[in-house]
């Protein structure tokens, strides 16, 4: 017979699983809001779209790929013309990518040591990929909230072969150096015979911020790794781009590591839609993102909710943080709340902070795409008032 308190474990687990769901529905079925999550939606609206657009773009009779031919290879070529690099790799995630990509410089450098900040996501989000699968190991040039500073990798004390840049780093609230901060650090890693790798998973938000186009701003690195879902509304999947030596090395590994994925079209063709679609329009998001966090700043002041952070003041791209008080589980009871009643989100899930955040607050991540470019400022302001009044 199953202990109770496994049995409980098995009943929480099935509730909370209801209610993520439901949340999803509540929330993806809103009337107004900022942005759409990549679960938003149906199965069926979802191929709806993406056919037509498919039919619409002339690619409606392409053949299928096999084993990344076809589209997959045009994307390929697509990415590296985007990034300015001479080729590019498909992998089917971007935790394979960069296992692989930093596993092609560290065989390159002699060196298995890999600088990256601790808040960086193969640090906080991939189970220790690095060591277990990879055989890497990382050091932390800086625990700051912040990419590293030149003068933090230059007098690192212990020898690294790649420094590894997330741009933005996200969970320090999608923050981005200055153009200038960020080519001093990467000549600080030339200077110690190191390479450069970007985990550029929305690196395509960043020509806003830095004033540069994509390829100088990845031109700055050896390799980047991209991702196709996060900013560009695909499906799933991740290009690696990098010199031609390298990313044939990488095409060896991505076999080895079970990326050599028989048919991959869907992903590969909502990829290529984000490209056409969604990249365009990426700096009309990230001005708005200004507006209405200057808005939900103003809200929460005028609403006297105490304490709170809008996170950075001015966002470096189209996502940034917000800060309460009040139990995670509070907010998002509130957030829920007013979407059942007013068809309107806001916010969506809350999150206690991890090690090293305030205690007693929880904190939340905004987005603004398309949907979001129709709130004024005084829209933004009525829904956090409305939220706020919500607030149990």
């Amino acid at each position: 017979m199953e202990p109770v308190d496994a049995m409980d474990s098995a009943v929480e687990s099935v509730d909370e699983e209801a209610a993520r769901l439901y949340r999803a529905k509540v929330w993806g079925g809103a009337d107004r809001k900022l942005w759409d999550t990549p679960v938003d939606g149906t199965v069926g609206r979802r191929m709806r779209e993406l056919t037509d657009w498919a039919e619409a773009a002339g690619h409606g009779e392409a053949p299928l790929d096999t084993y990344g031919d076809g589209l997959v290879e045009e994307l390929e070529r697509r990415v590296a013309e985007e990034l300015g690099f001479p080729a590019a790799v498909f992998f089917p995630t971007g935790t394979m990518a960069q296992q692989v990509a930093l596993r092609c410089w560290a065989g390159r450098t002699g060196s298995p040591v890999v600088a990256l900040h601790p808040l960086a996501h193969p640090e906080v989000h991939e189970d220790g990929a690095f060591a277990a699968v990879s055989g890497l190991r990382t050091v932390h040039p800086t625990d700051a909230p912040r990419l590293p500073t030149a003068e933090e990798v230059r007098d690192h004390p212990e020898p690294f072969g790649t420094l590894m840049l997330e741009l933005p780093l996200r969970d320090a609230g999608f923050v981005l150096p200055s153009w200038e901060e960020l080519t001093e650090v990467v000549e600080a890693a030339r200077e110690r015979d190191a390479v450069v790798h970007f985990d550029g998973a929305r690196l395509w938000e960043c020509p806003t911020h830095f004033g540069r186009p994509l390829a100088e701003i990845a031109g700055l690195a050896d390799s980047v790794y991209v991702s196709f879902y996060k900013s560009l509304g695909g499906l799933s999947g991740a290009v690696l781009a990098g010199p031609e030596d390298v990313m044939a090395e990488a095409r060896v590994w991505r076999h080895r590591y079970g990326g050599l994925v028989f048919q991959q079209y869907p992903a590969a063709l909502s990829a290529l839609r984000g490209l056409d679609v969604e990249l365009p329009r990426l700096p009309s998001y990230v001005a708005h993102a200004r507006v209405v966090a200057d808005a939900v700043r103003e809200a929460l002041a005028e609403a006297g909710s105490g304490w709170f952070r809008v996170h950075p003041e001015a966002p470096h791209t189209h996502q940034f943080q917000v800060w309460l008080p009040y139990a995670a589980e509070t907010l998002t009871a509130a957030a829920l709340a007013q979407t059942e009643a007013t068809g309107t989100v806001l916010f969506r899930r809350w999150f206690t902070p991890g090690a090293g955040g305030p205690p007693g607050v929880a904190v939340t991540e905004l987005m603004v795409a398309g949907p979001g470019l129709e709130w004024t400022a005084e829209d933004v302001k009525a829904a956090v008032r409305d939220f706020v009044a919500r607030i149990g």
